[in-house]
Formats: structure tokens, C-alpha cells, sequence
């Protein structure tokens, strides 16, 4: 770990300041790393999906001694030094070729990591297709009842939308919807795989860029066309932080949560529903529509009044 480092000077008082904990975060970095022994099938998919994350990434282009799994002080020398806590580690070995580990720290230690192979891989060039400008928020789809039902799944899904979530924007103009990243998964025990520990199923990773056309209306038709890259994943190792570390990671601050208005609710649809509580009606004293039918006339109120006195005091009168 490094030490802290004291500012000398107000330029780089600033700098640390950046780096301190924020109620809103900054776009988040990310660090895709080659490990001791790599190939060409892996080099290509880091340099791909660095080139989705950019501007925001950084690509390692020489060979680091890091294996995750078993020695995690490399990485948060680099998480320090980076100022990041998003990584992309890729290795080939004879055990698990092919090999992508997908890495999300907090506060300097690893929160969770997945470890996936590339079954099959199409890398970018693969396609000769207008590519995406750099720097646009991509559209994410998610296919497969596994993202909802398997924790590995959710976690790998949470992970990607880390990676490329970009900055947060509260408008969207469609001119600015230039790709979308599908992941689908399936759930098939038939698949066979060169090793025996990893999870059944496949992680189809595709990107497609977007077309808008005339349609003859105000909404402009939608076309999809491969962009690149493309590839098949299979989960083979993961870890997960404890339970301490995860509700710290996730804690909202009181800022940021919603405030509590008594006496509205929201339902299953999505409607806010409010009560109102009255006091007790006293019908005597309800406003009834005047009507000339309901007016009483002098000559009435004479009458009672008549009937109303003793007969002893009309004779006196």
C-alpha cells in the first residue's frame, strides 16, 4: 500500500480533493491489465473492451506479474496509484486459457471479481461496420432468467453496468443512442468445457451499433447492425467481499435518499396514492344548494308563532 501523500502545494491539495469520497462520484476508471503469460485472443479482448470504456480507461500493454486470486497487493498498488477501482485482468494458461477477470474494489480492497473464458471471440476489426463514436453511453440488454435468479449472474450484470455506465446525464437525446451491448445468458448442462470446475451455461457478450431511419412518423425506425466485438463467456471463478464490506460499499448517504411524506403511499404500479384524514361531519351544519321552492316566508314564521302562544294570553290580547 502507499502512504498517504501530504500536499506541498495548493495544485496538488486539488488533486487529492478529487479523490476524496463524493455524494455524486465521478465517472469511474478502469485498468485492463495483461498478467505474466497472455494470448492473442486475449490481448485483442482487452484492447476492445477498452476501446467500448473510453475516454475513461487505461490499457496496460506490458506483462504484469498479478494473479488475482492468489495475491491481491498488485492490485491495490494500482488502485492507488490510478486513482481507480475498476479491472480487467487477462492470462492464458494450460489449466484456463483464454481468461478474463473481471475485478470491482472499495476503498482499497477487492469487493467482487469474476473470472470468465472466451469460448469463441470476434474482435472488432472482425467487422467491417461503422463503429461508435468514443465516449457515448451505450444501451444495455439483459436476456436470460439466470440475471435475475443466479447471485453469479446478478453480480457479473451489476459488474458490466459499473463498467460502462459513463456519466450520469438527466436528459437523452436519441442522436446520442449510437450502440447497444446485449448479454444473454443460458442455462444448458450439455455444453461442454476444458474445465471441470466451471459454471454450466454460456454469456453471449455482443454490441450492436444503432440506426435510426425515416419512418414516415415522429419516432425514426430503429435498425440494429453488429458493431463488434463478440463473445462467448463462460463463468469459472469468483469472490465475493463479506457481508461488512458489501453494506458499506452499497450505504445510500441521508442526502440522497428519498424523504419520507406522511400519509402517501406508493403501490405495485408505480402510483402515488395520499390520505386524508377529516374530522367528524356534523350534517346539521352541511351547506345545502339554495332553491326559491325551500325559502320560507314571513306569513309562515307568523303562524307558528301563533300556535306557539298559551291560549289564557291570546284572550288578553
Amino acid at each position: 500500500m502507499l502512504k498517504k501523500i501530504k500536499p506541498k502545494n495548493a495544485r496538488s491539495k486539488r488533486e487529492l480533493q478529487k479523490r476524496e469520497p463524493k455524494i455524486e462520484e465521478n465517472v469511474k476508471k478502469a485498468i485492463f491489465i495483461r498478467s505474466s503469460s497472455t494470448s492473442q485472443i486475449v490481448n485483442e479482448a482487452l484492447s476492445d473492451l477498452c476501446k467500448l470504456k473510453k475516454p475513461d480507461a487505461i490499457n496496460f500493454t506490458k506483462k504484469n506479474n498479478i494473479h488475482p486470486f492468489d495475491d491481491e497487493t498488485s492490485l491495490n498498488f494500482f488502485c492507488e496509484k490510478n486513482d481507480t477501482s475498476l479491472f480487467v485482468v487477462g492470462s492464458h494458461t494450460k489449466k484456463r486459457p483464454n481468461n478474463l477477470t473481471f475485478i470491482r474494489m472499495f476503498d482499497g480492497q477487492i469487493l467482487d471479481m469474476i473470472e470468465v473464458g472466451i469460448e469463441n471471440a470476434k474482435s472488432l476489426n472482425d467487422f467491417k461496420t461503422s463503429k461508435c463514436a468514443i465516449g457515448m453511453k451505450p444501451l444495455f440488454l439483459f436476456n436470460g432468467d439466470l440475471f435475475e435468479n443466479s447471485h453469479v449472474h446478478k453480480t457479473f450484470k451489476n459488474i458490466l453496468l459499473d463498467f460502462y455506465r459513463g456519466q450520469s446525464v438527466k436528459h437523452i437525446n436519441l442522436s446520442g443512442l449510437e450502440h447497444i451491448i446485449s448479454v444473454t445468458a443460458i442455462n444448458s448442462t450439455l455444453e461442454q468445457s476444458n474445465d471441470p470446475k466451471a459454471m454450466p451455461g454460456l454469456i453471449y457478450f455482443k454490441v450492436y451499433s444503432i440506426k435510426l431511419k425515416k419512418s414516415g412518423e415522429k419516432t425514426p425506425r430503429v435498425e440494429l447492425e453488429e458493431m463488434g466485438p463478440s463473445y462467448v463467456f463462460r463463468i469459472r471463478r469468483f469472490k465475493f467481499a463479506n457481508d461488512d464490506v458489501y453494506k458499506l460499499a452499497t450505504k445510500v448517504p441521508k442526502i440522497n435518499k428519498p424523504k419520507k411524506i406522511k400519509n402517501i403511499d406508493v403501490n405495485e404500479m408505480g402510483d402515488k396514492i395520499g390520505r386524508i384524514h377529516l374530522g367528524k361531519q356534523d350534517l346539521g351544519k352541511l351547506q345545502t344548494r339554495k332553491m326559491k321552492g325551500l325559502k320560507r316566508v314571513a306569513e309562515d314564521y307568523e303562524e307558528e308563532y301563533i300556535e306557539e302562544i298559551p291560549t289564557s294570553k291570546k284572550q288578553k290580547v
